[in-house]
């Protein structure tokens, strides 16, 4: 078996072909379309048939190369950046270039067992492109809404709209009304600036709903948990990226932060508050945790049964966020299943 570790750019792939030592045989670089990867496949194919492709888990620059080799039956595994750092540590050669990359993925490919294994998009990449953009015209809308109160500032020192106020059509068509009967130049940018915060806003009610049409279809089961709406529903599907990834719950509450890490010192053995993993889905299930925290009889008596015990409350908290952790990994699973067609 030979493992071929690419070390990918958005102009070029640099390709280093390992044997099952680890030992360096051939070296490749290619450009970055399909064509090439296509060269690139028959290149792999006249140094062994059994062949394992390592990729590092950068995909804004290897999905195209992951959907080509997906395509032609190859079997592809995703290396996480930070063990090609250990690899170029422990080798003899100096310095960075993209064989030596290309060469410590794929000798982390070799040491490390149960890599995530490459897999076609599916239709959570669409709930998770959807929920990006969206956040991205709300960020583009605060910065326009920020340019304008200081346009109203500037026209009338008194003129201060309530705090989050202006995302409401109801205030900018009142704000545009009394632009209306303003001369100059400061009352004319406002007044622009005033019907793109209007269109933003349209856009990302237009977004919300379809986010939410396509998050029912999906994960129904997730979306009945309590505390999880919609959006923090398709932040948690776009996220995931497919639970199957996942071999286990806890692989699951190791990746989005919700496992406790040990802490040996004293000759005393405790836990401590994880700050690794996904922060996006460690915040969503963050917002699920406070809203059942304040809601939720059984999440209510749960945190209470822990400080009663000496628990303080970020630390009953912590203990909700990782049974909510399984809780959100089993409701994936159903609706993954729910999902897929039953075979004959």
């Amino acid at each position: 078996m030979v493992v071929i570790g690419i070390d990918a750019h958005k102009r070029t792939h640099t390709a280093v072909i390992v044997d099952a030592n680890g030992r360096q045989l051939v070296t490749r670089t290619c450009g970055s379309t399909s064509k090439d990867h296509l060269a690139l496949l028959r290149w792999a194919s006249r140094h062994g048939a059994d062949r394992v492709w390592a990729l590092e888990d950068c995909r804004n620059m290897t999905r195209r190369l992951e959907q080509d080799l997906l395509a032609a039956g190859e079997r592809i595994v995703r290396v996480p950046p930070k063990l090609m750092a250990h690899m170029r540590d422990a080798a003899r050669t100096y310095g960075k270039s993209d064989p030596i990359d290309a060469l410590a993925v794929a000798r982390a490919a070799l040491r490390e067992d149960n890599l995530p294994v490459a897999h076609l998009d599916g239709p959570d990449r669409d709930v998770r492109l959807l929920v990006d953009h969206r956040e991205d015209l709300i960020a583009e809308r605060t910065r326009a809404v920020n340019r304008l109160r200081w346009h109203l500032h500037e026209l009338d020192a008194d003129w201060d709209p309530p705090a989050r106020s202006l995302d409401r059509s109801s205030n900018l068509n009142r704000i545009s009304q009394r632009l209306a009967g303003l001369p100059g130049l400061v009352a004319r940018l406002a007044a622009a600036i005033t019907e793109r915060c209007r269109q933003l806003t349209i856009e990302i009610d237009a977004l919300e709903a379809e986010i939410k049409t396509l998050t029912e279809q999906l994960a129904p089961t997730l979306m009945a948990i309590p505390g999880c709406a919609s959006l923090t529903a398709a932040k948690i599907l776009g996220e995931t990226a497919s639970i199957l990834r996942f071999r286990s719950a806890a692989a699951y509450a190791r990746h989005n932060g919700t496992a406790p890490l040990p802490v040996w010192s004293s000759n005393r053995t405790r836990h401590r508050l994880s700050r690794t993993g996904n922060r996006q889905l460690n915040a969503a299930l963050h917002r699920i945790a406070m809203t059942q925290a304040r809601c939720h009889p059984p999440a209510r008596d749960l945190v209470a049964r822990r400080k009663a015990g000496g628990d303080g409350g970020l630390e009953a908290l912590r203990v909700l966020k990782r049974r909510l952790s399984d809780v959100v990994y089993q409701a994936l699973r159903a609706d993954l299943v729910t999902r897929q067609p039953v075979a004959a």
